[in-house]
């Protein structure tokens, strides 16, 4: 298992037994409890697409008849900005291994952290490296009870790699003076807007 330096990958949980020599090459396949326990899988990119990285899922035992077939895989919390492909097809090698932490998934797709290795004890998480350098924009996290602990734990993280890139001017918030880049994510923020709309309606409500 790689290591978890410079990750956000947020457990230590690995495949079960079951997990050990399946392949999965769709992703209603795979088991609903590995998707509640987050497991990590191993797996090793293909293609690199505007709807996400197909993924050949590489199972620790590899089974004597393996079925062909690519998972999609979404990068989870993370909305890609011009350049973003484009940099992922400059950084990934052809046939990169990684992990892909799942966190949700419908008939289609797996939202996931995906995580590869730098080499030596370095890994890079691709949902936050995106964000540091400006090209993405931290969004909602697809697959996650956005009430639970784990959501706000993992949605802080992100929105903490984009603040990097804010203050440092990449990526997309090279053109903007640093108060429009905070007025925008503001604006943009939903739940900050549901705040401001209870405030209003509190006021008003005082003031009859």
């Amino acid at each position: 298992m790689l290591p978890e330096i410079n990750s956000c990958v947020l457990f230590q949980t690995g495949e079960t037994s079951y997990g050990l020599t399946t392949k999965f090459t769709n992703p209603l396949e795979i088991p609903v409890e590995f998707v509640e326990k987050n497991v990590k899988l191993r797996g090793k990119l293909h293609h690199i697409t505007e709807k996400g990285l197909e993924v050949e899922h590489i199972p620790i035992s590899i089974p004597f008849i393996s079925p062909e077939g690519l998972l999609l895989i979404r990068l989870a919390g993370v909305e890609l900005a011009a350049g973003g492909t484009a940099w992922l097809q400059r950084e990934l090698l052809p046939k990169q291994p990684l992990w892909f932490q799942l966190l949700g998934r419908d008939s289609s797709a797996l939202d996931c952290l995906v995580l590869v290795h730098k080499g030596g004890f370095f890994s890079m998480c691709l949902n936050e490296e995106l964000l540091r350098q400006g090209l993405a924009r931290a969004a909602r996290i697809e697959g996650l009870p956005h009430h639970s602990r784990l959501y706000w734990k993992l949605h802080k993280r992100l929105l903490r790699a984009e603040l990097k890139a804010v203050k440092k001017n990449k990526g997309i918030w090279k053109e903007q003076s640093y108060s429009e880049r905070i007025q925008e994510r503001i604006s943009s923020n939903k739940f900050l807007q549901r705040l401001k709309q209870f405030v209003s309606r509190f006021r008003s409500s005082t003031e009859r």
